[in-house]
Formats: structure tokens, sequence, C-alpha cells
């Protein structure tokens, strides 16, 4: 209507294309409609949070964050606006090196966390992983043992290799410096040698310990351990190149 309008009157354009001839002269003072303006807004505020996390976010943790400063928005929105204007998470998925070696003699013990990660103080569930860092003098190997009520890392140890003395035994030795044992203790893990083995299991001998292992070859009887470990290394490891352990 505004290209034309010098060749025709623009109330006759106005009855041709049904739109009123006030919201026309409204939106020659103001071009960008309400509701442009508000997605402008939130491209902005996504954008924002977007850099914030150094541009690893993508669109469910941006929305959780936009949701605690008081944006209401969907994910599915969030997502829409971010391919819309090329925001992208320069995370992306890497190579997993099997860190779980089951072929193992030791008793594996059963599953009795059963996929409960709920925990109603500490030191009463506990949770085991373990993988590894790349570095340009090898693997660093990173055991950690986080606490199911607060998701705490109470217990870690970083080696050059996987023999229990320097992955489970070190770390456990730490977590129970950290937070002792006043009550009966679930710890959960895979079924990997280096948590079913002797020098691992003389650890848990005369204090209330129940050992929990998943079923083989599922790594969701785990997932929260799995979980932290995908995070830890997506935000802070596969974008950086260590030199050395």
């Amino acid at each position: 209507m505004k290209k034309h309008r010098d060749q025709f009157p623009v109330e006759k354009m106005c009855r041709v294309l049904l739109v009123r001839a006030s919201g026309y002269y409204s939106w020659l003072k103001h071009p960008v409609g309400v509701r442009e303006r508000k997605e402008q807004e939130l491209v902005e505020q996504i954008r924002q949070v977007y850099e914030q996390s150094k541009r690893r976010y993508g669109s469910p943790r941006i929305t959780v964050e936009l949701k605690e400063k008081g944006v209401h928005v969907s994910r599915p929105r969030v997502d829409r606006l971010m391919q819309k204007h090329r925001i992208q998470s320069i995370v992306r998925k890497k190579y997993r090196v099997q860190t779980t070696d089951s072929s193992h003699v030791y008793t594996v013990a059963e599953n009795y966390l059963t996929r409960d990660f709920s925990a109603a103080m500490p030191a009463e569930k506990w949770v085991f992983d373990l993988t590894y860092i790349r570095t340009g003098e090898g693997r660093l190997f990173l055991t950690a043992i986080l606490d199911q009520a607060d998701r705490k890392v109470v217990g870690g140890a970083l080696s050059e290799n996987m023999e229990a003395e320097a992955t489970t035994v070190a770390a456990w030795q730490m977590a129970v410096g950290n937070r002792p044992l006043f009550h009966s203790l679930l710890f959960h893990s895979d079924r990997g040698v280096q948590y079913a083995c002797s020098a691992f299991r003389e650890q848990l001998e005369g204090i209330p310990v129940v050992q929990s292992m998943s079923r083989k070859g599922n790594c969701w009887d785990n997932a929260v351990a799995e979980s932290f470990f995908k995070t830890m290394k997506t935000e802070m490891v596969y974008h950086h190149k260590f030199a050395t352990r």
C-alpha cells in the first residue's frame, strides 16, 4: 500500500485488501508491529543467555535460564527463533571410548537403586562413574562420586590408568572423608571391574554400605552420573586442548 499510495487512494486500497485505514496509518508511524517487537526483544534475551554460556547452551537450557529470569516462553518457540536467527550451540557429540570392563570374574551386585535417584538426606545414595579426558600426553581418567541429595561431587580422582587403587579406591576415600557415613548408604555404579574387584570391596568392610550395579549394557540405570559427565565434557572439555595431564 505504501508503495502504491501515489497511484491509488489509500481508502480504496484498504477496502480491496480488507484492512482498516487506521491500522495502515498506525503502521506508518510504527512500522514494526507489537508482536515483531516482542519477538526482537526475546531474540535479544536469547542471545544474551547464549553468549553468557560461551555459546554452549541449546534451546532447552536457554529456556530454563529465561524462565529463571521471569521470561515465560516455551522451548519449541526458543528453538524456532534460534533456528531462524542461526543461533546454534557449539557443543557437538564426541566418540566415546569404552571405560567399563565388565568381563571379569568378580561378583556383580544387584540393581537396588532401580533408577530412583531421589535422596532425603546426604550420604543416603551415591553414584559412581568413570570417564577420561584426552590430553597431549595421553588419556587422563576421571572418577567421580555424586551424592543424590544435592548432586554434589563428594569424591573424585584423576589418574593415568584405570586401576582400582587410582580410581575407585581413591575417589571413595575422598568421599567418606568429606561426608562420613552415619547411616546406611546405597551406592550405585556400572559393572566395571574397578567397582567389583577385591581392592575396592575391601574399602566397604565394616561400614553400613549396600552396593548396587546397573544391569548389563544399560546406561540409564546410572543416568545421573552419565548426565554429569556429559555436561562436564561438552561444556568444559571438548572445546579445549590440554597439552599435558
